[in-house]
């Protein structure tokens, strides 16, 4: 499907109430008496969409894929946090200067 069949749908579902399901956006699209545009949404997944631009992306994505990192996966620390041991001593005064830094310099 072309981006400009795409943008033709989203410009004549506007008036749609979203959200909306497959069959909802469907039938509006007929009554605005455009079956030719309205029988391209059958590519849908049979889902609600909450936006145009989520059924816009359905028939011909243009967004990249994220990609994201294995949330049970920490990342590693480039280095000690602020303050050194400090940072997550509950018994540290706040706002103390130390004698020494946070490598122990």
């Amino acid at each position: 499907m072309s981006t400009r069949e795409v943008a033709e749908l989203q410009v004549l579902l506007e008036g749609v109430p979203l959200p909306a399901g497959k069959r909802e956006l469907i039938e509006y699209a007929r009554d605005q008496d455009d079956h030719r545009l309205a029988g391209l949404l059958e590519r849908l997944e049979d889902r609600e969409y909450g936006s145009l631009d989520e059924v816009g992306e359905e028939l011909a994505p243009v967004q990249p894929e994220r990609t994201s990192p294995d949330p049970h996966r920490p990342r590693e620390e480039s280095d000690l946090p602020p303050g050194g041991d400090a940072y997550t001593d509950a018994s540290a005064e706040p706002g103390a200067v130390r004698e020494h830094g946070p490598h122990g310099d």
